[in-house]
Parts: C-alpha cells; sequence; structure tokens
C-alpha cells in the first residue's frame, strides 16, 4: 500500500469517529508542545513507506492487544478492516505462531511487536537474526519506530483516559492479549 492511500486510510477511519471524539485533543490543546510533537511523529510515520502497510498495521495491532489500549484496539481494527485485513487474519494475532491465515513475513513482524511490546521488551537474538535476514536496516528501524510509538499511544491513551470511539461498533474488534503468567 503506497504512502498516499495509507494516509487516506487514516483520514477516512478518523471520519467515522462516533463518540469521545475530542478526548485526546482535549488533553493535548493544553500543553500545544505535546500536540504538535505528537502530530509531527505520526505524520512522520505516515510518510514512510519501506515497509508494506499490511505488516505495519499487524504490528500495530498485535502492541495495542498485549498493553490493552481499549482506543487502539478499536481504531486498529478499523484501520486495519479498511486497508483490506481480514477479520481472520486479525483473530490470528492471537495465536500467530500457529496460524495458517498469516504469512511468514506476517508472522515475523507480528513476532517483533510481540517482543517489543512485553515488559521488559526483549527481541531474542534469533528473533532479531530473521528480522534481518529478511529486511533491511532501515525496514526494521521503521517497524520499531510503528511498534515503540503504539506502545507510546497507548500508555498515553490509558493516563489520560481516552476513551473508545466506536470505529468498530458492529464490526470484528481487536482484543486484549490475556496477561502472560510465569
Amino acid at each position: 500500500m503506497g504512502i498516499l492511500k495509507r494516509i487516506w486510510v487514516h483520514l477516512k477511519v478518523i471520519r467515522k469517529a462516533r463518540r469521545n471524539r475530542g478526548d485526546l485533543l482535549g488533553w493535548l490543546v493544553r500543553r500545544p508542545q505535546l500536540l504538535l510533537a505528537q502530530g509531527t511523529y505520526e505524520s512522520s510515520l505516515l510518510l514512510m513507506g519501506r515497509v508494506p502497510g499490511e505488516l505495519k498495521t499487524l504490528a500495530v495491532a498485535k502492541a495495542a492487544m498485549i498493553v490493552n489500549c481499549e482506543y487502539c484496539l478499536d481504531i486498529g481494527a478499523e484501520i486495519a478492516r479498511t486497508e483490506g485485513i481480514s477479520d481472520e487474519k486479525l483473530q490470528a494475532l492471537l495465536t500467530y505462531e500457529d496460524s495458517t491465515v498469516l504469512s511468514d513475513d506476517e508472522k515475523l513482524v507480528v513476532a517483533f511487536a510481540a517482543a517489543v511490546s512485553s515488559s521488559p521488551a526483549v527481541v531474542p537474538e534469533d528473533l532479531r537474526a530473521r528480522l534481518e535476514a529478511r529486511f533491511s536496516r532501515a525496514q526494521i528501524a521503521e517497524l520499531a519506530a510503528e511498534i515503540t510509538w503504539e506502545n507510546q499511544r497507548a500508555r498515553l491513551n490509558q493516563a489520560l483516559a481516552v476513551r473508545p470511539s466506536g470505529f468498530s461498533d458492529g464490526a470484528f474488534c481487536l482484543v486484549p492479549e490475556p496477561a502472560k503468567t510465569s
């Protein structure tokens, strides 16, 4: 998916907000520096195109599932659907290692998102080696930026009580990943 199409998808989805539209904006207008910084970083991510958009969307969705951000789960499912990602693939994110609907690249990117989004964030050497064998350093940096920014978004949304906006009302929505017990 090209950069312009990805931007269009995000704009199209944002317009679908049914409720709680101004939750985050209501907080960030009080600190214009944060609003500008958020907007700049979001724009930078949208303008990066070395990694296919679908891979980035799946990685971001997995991160949202792990950190359990209701707003991120809501909007993430709608962005994925608008990009043409099937509900079956979104459901497969819970058990991605054994999935028959996810490609090898999708499984690899989702595993990276899971590693980066866990606490503590540890990327095992074998996963790093598989990433480096498949993707360029620029692509890995782009993926890492997308995943870590989703973690930042989620934490900020949770800290400020940003509520879901109804993007996925009446449709499949991503679900939080069950907490792992040691």
